[in-house]
């Protein structure tokens, strides 16, 4: 039977590489284990050139003598970017991709019974002449061996790939939850054999000596002898039917998974297993939409990048996993581009476990390299399909250079090995060229057309170069409008309100399949891109995973949890000459009740808001006075019904003579005889504090008749320290875990306090590490850490201190499993 070794733990680490290391062991190194980074940065301002580097890995392996008779293949999941493997002095393995896995046979250079010396040259240089590099990137790359290394130890006759295509037996009807029967599962698979006489097999297959059996969960769908087998240039290939009985449906709403389990046989003997988790689902993109399970579905998704503070793009199964349900579960999408290369198989899992579609793409950043540039790329989308391709949330292949100039030749090249490697799903190549030569299944497009006052997004006419074949946006926003979490409350708000805009639009067009926002989370960028500070302020959530505004724009989506956010703090000092200006309320309740000093102003509800096309769109609050000044007394009923639009006017729109301001006053002043001298004091009564010594408002989510949730704003009387931790648990498998603390400031009703500047330090007792720096000032009233398990079972604690503000304890355990 195949195993699986990690070899994660206790790598020699040494940042610059000399020949002397291939043969003997380091002498000047450092103690890592993986995923591992280069180097950790700052959070920003520093210089991407310092994970630019040729460094060394290397590790002591002992190989056991039963092994001798067996297949060991060493196995790297992700080393950035370009590497050289040798094992024992011996050259294996040259490998040009930073976001794909490679595999090399060492069975005949391991030394049984003995240690055996690893040693793994890396080449993070961004002058690389393979993808992405070439010219300016607008992400940081990183360098290292961030994923995690293996050995699989195999019997000599084994499965080199194992490639499950579920499919629908017939059309599906429009439930998700109806099962439905499926048509075949074509297992495709390749025997191979190190042998040195291929018709030894063929003697083991006419003797029917070798079997193939196949389970789907426990349930056995095949079990017959391989039979004849066709030769092929890398081993021998062999096709298999079975038809499982009624399934549940793969759906985002309902993700059901099954295991099927392929096994090889001789003499009755199992000596492979492969094991996949598929999804029976139907994926279309067609010209008038996306289409799942035979329903039409809009995408909605936002882009994501791999990477995280201080350590890139090296972090453990935990924080992938982590990524993929904020996404699903806190943004409420349902989809995700991986921009721009494909990344962790521990993030596709979790997709597939919550039902999050997934378009990944080859690296690569608008940049085309020369031909030998080109033909990595073509490997690149050569192993991105087959190691990809069983996953069944994703639906879409990017064949192209993110954002890259037409050049067919080699597009017609990419797209050639992705249907060979993967006929079941369609290509797509992120482009920025409207109307540009198209060769793959769906014409994919960076729009930016929205900058505020204008449209959303553009007709699918005006940009595909065929609309006959489907059309899917992928990217808006992003550049056009950055924000930073301690902006100005008109900032945040806008943001937040164009990606409504774009949404609503998107939502509005039905022959347009949908669209990914940019993006998830700000990210470290090079010096040519970003605020100068090395962060792009792109993401709809800061770096540490915390939402900005805009984030509840995708959260009330959501079915499940209750959502309700005000875009304001009502503080006119937030405003140019104190206009409070527009503001609003973001929840998918089904009423919101918004009170002034305990007393109600208006009930808002769905149907309110502008944005026609969102089930739950931002809405406008447009009433500040409620029945204030007509049950004041001093007014008549004519006097207050135009009062009140009037200070509702100056409210929205400032002091500044608007038509309707003008002709409001002029109705007050001439026909209710209202004194224009006492404007003022009316304003301040009504809409400064009403007389008061403070202010407060207060929202209500009403579901089902009843409060679900409710956001109170006052002037701030206190402040202290939350926390939303990932896990507290730390699980050590066949590495080191992390648990992420996310971080707010927020005053006694729970609001962020965007301009709270005091450091916040950390200090940790335990079998742990604080990842990166043990004192941080807060971005916009959020920060965040990261806590990192060191390989010991135990208990301990996370203190978090800030002046002024009450200490925070979290607990933390750690369990170890394997050591």
């Amino acid at each position: 039977m195949a195993q699986r070794i990690y070899l994660d733990r206790k790598w020699r680490f040494n940042k610059e590489f000399s020949e002397d290391m291939i043969n003997s062991p380091m002498e000047k190194s450092t103690l890592v284990n993986l995923p591992h980074s280069v180097v950790e940065t700052l959070l920003s301002y520093f210089d991407e050139s310092i994970y630019q580097m040729v460094s060394g890995y290397q590790k002591s392996i002992f190989a056991p003598t039963q092994w001798e008779n067996q297949l060991v293949s060493l196995v790297f999941e992700g080393v950035g970017h370009s590497c050289d493997v040798y094992v024992n002095g011996k050259h294996l393995k040259h490998h040009d991709c930073g976001y794909t896995a490679f595999s090399m046979d060492i069975t005949k250079v391991l030394k049984y019974g003995e240690e055996n010396l690893i040693t793994v040259k890396v080449d993070s240089r961004e002058t690389l002449n393979q993808p992405p590099f070439g010219y300016v990137i607008d992400y940081m790359t990183y360098g290292g061996i961030y994923r995690d290394v293996y050995f699989e130890v195999k019997e000599k006759i084994h499965f080199k790939d194992v490639h499950i295509q579920p499919s629908l037996l017939e059309r599906v009807s429009t439930s998700k939850r109806t099962p439905k029967q499926i048509k075949m599962m074509n297992v495709q698979g390749i025997i191979k054999t190190e042998c040195s006489m291929p018709k030894r097999i063929y003697k083991l297959v006419a003797a029917e000596r070798v079997f193939i059996r196949q389970y789907l969960d426990d349930s056995l769908l095949i079990s017959q002898p391989v039979g004849g087998l066709e030769e092929r240039e890398d081993g021998y290939y062999l096709s298999l039917t079975s038809a499982p009985s009624t399934v549940k449906l793969w759906d985002v709403e309902s993700p059901s998974l099954y295991t099927v389990k392929t096994q090889l046989l001789v003499d009755d003997k199992v000596i492979d297993e492969d094991t996949v988790t598929v999804g029976f689902r139907s994926s279309e993109f067609r010209k008038n939409g996306y289409f799942l399970n035979g329903r039409r579905l809009k995408l909605r998704g936002l882009n994501r990048h791999q990477s995280y503070p201080y350590v890139g793009y090296a972090m453990p199964e935990s924080m992938q996993r982590l990524d993929a349900k904020i996404l699903k579960e806190e943004l409420a999408l349902n989809a995700v581009r991986t921009s721009h290369y494909p990344q962790s198989h521990y993030f596709l899992d979790e997709c597939d476990k919550l039902g999050l579609l997934v378009f990944t793409e080859i690296p690569g950043w608008q940049h085309i390299g020369d031909e030998s540039w080109q033909d990595i790329a073509v490997k690149n989308t050569e192993e991105m399909v087959i190691q990809y391709r069983n996953h069944p949330s994703v639906i879409l292949w990017g064949v192209r250079i993110n954002e890259s100039p037409d050049n067919d030749k080699f597009y017609a090249r990419t797209n050639e090995v992705a249907h060979k490697f993967d006929p079941t799903r369609p290509t797509g190549g992120v482009r920025c060229i409207a109307k540009s030569s198209l060769l793959e299944d769906v014409y994919t497009y960076n729009d930016f057309v929205h900058s505020g006052k204008n449209k959303g997004c553009a007709k699918k006419a005006d940009i595909t170069s065929d609309e006959e074949k489907p059309y899917l946006i992928s990217e808006y926003n992003g550049h056009m409008y950055p924000t930073k979490p301690f902006d100005d409350e008109e900032q945040r708000q806008e943001h937040a309100i164009r990606h409504a805009n774009v949404l609503d639009a998107i939502a509005a067009e039905p022959d347009i399949s949908g669209g990914f926002g940019w993006c998830m989370f700000d990210y470290n960028t090079h010096k040519d891109f970003g605020s100068g500070d090395r962060i792009c302020y792109h993401g709809v959530m800061d770096m540490f995973r915390n939402p900005k505004l805009a984030a509840s724009v995708y959260a009330a989506f959501s079915d499940t949890e209750t959502v309700l956010d005000v875009t304001t703090s009502f503080d006119i000092g937030e405003h140019p000459a104190c206009n409070r200006g527009k503001s609003y309320i973001i929840s998918n309740a089904d009423s919101v009740k918004m009170y002034k000093n305990d007393v109600l102003i208006k009930e808002y509800f769905p149907t309110d808001s502008s944005f026609e096309n969102l089930k739950h769109g931002p809405i406008l609050i447009n009433d500040f006075v409620g029945d204030a000044v007509e049950t004041d007394g001093e007014f008549t009923k004519g006097q207050a019904k135009l009062i009140k639009r009037a200070l509702n006017e100056v409210t929205l729109k400032g002091f500044r003579p608007t038509p309707t301001l003008a002709w409001l006053a002029f109705r007050l002043v001439v026909l209710h005889r209202v004194n224009p001298k006492k404007a003022v004091s009316i304003y301040n009564k009504f809409i400064g504090d009403w007389g008061g010594e403070s202010r407060e408002y207060k929202f209500e989510a009403i579901k089902n008749g009843e409060v679900v949730k409710t956001v109170t704003k006052a002037a701030v009387t206190s402040a202290h320290i939350e926390v939303k931790p990932s896990h507290t648990l730390l699980t050590e498998l066949h590495t080191y875990d992390v648990a992420n603390i996310r971080i707010r400031i927020v005053d006694q009703n729970d609001n962020q306090l965007f301009y709270f500047t005091r450091p916040v330090s950390f200090a940790v007792e335990g079998p742990f590490e604080i990842v990166g720096p043990k004192v941080v000032t807060p971005a916009g009233g959020a920060t965040g850490v990261y806590i990192k398990s060191i390989g010991e079972d135990g208990d301990g604690k996370l203190t978090i201190s800030c002046e002024g503000l009450e200490t925070v304890t979290i607990s933390l355990s750690v369990e170890c499993l394997t050591k």
